[in-house]
């Protein structure tokens, strides 16, 4: 399932669900894809280890919260 999105400047963009990436996306955009997962994982690695706080999505309860170095979950309103 793939959605277009059109944001505020009038640009659209194309968000595609992982279940039809592989019909949606070229071979040069699929690596980029994993590529950006790697760079975020390795992102928030490092902020583990510096002991920084993390901003994270709660689907769940559909809203944004920071992750404190010692487990502590902060709601941002």
């Amino acid at each position: 399932m793939s959605k277009i999105i059109k944001l505020s400047d009038d640009r659209l963009v194309t968000v595609v669900s992982a279940e039809c990436s592989e019909t949606s996306l070229t071979q040069d955009d699929a690596e980029m894809d994993i590529r950006t997962k790697e760079a975020v994982r390795s992102a928030v690695n490092r902020a583990k280890i510096c002991k920084k706080p993390i901003a994270r999505y709660d689907r769940v309860k559909k809203q944004a919260y920071i992750e404190t170095a010692n487990g502590e979950k902060n709601y941002v309103r």
